[in-house]
């Protein structure tokens, strides 16, 4: 499973990040994470919103922080 967050490196990226990492770890889903701080690449997701999570090139969500239990559906669809 490959995981991106996108964000210009905001607390709320960080958060974000982190909030991903230990639902990735919970699940004990093998996972890369990526952080994605690029402008130019974030708008090539269409992101007009950070931070924002990309599962297996998708964007699932964006301008939020979604809490974990929602990270930890969106990763086992």
């Amino acid at each position: 499973m490959n995981i991106k967050i996108l964000g210009m490196g905001c607390c709320n990226c960080g958060k974000l990040y982190e909030a991903t990492q230990e639902s990735v770890k919970e699940l004990g889903i093998e996972a890369t994470i990526e952080k994605i701080e690029d402008m130019a690449k974030i708008m090539e997701y269409g992101v007009m919103r950070t931070p924002a999570l990309v599962i297996d090139e998708q964007v699932v969500v964006q301008g939020r922080i979604p809490k974990k239990d929602e990270i930890k559906k969106l990763l086992q669809k």
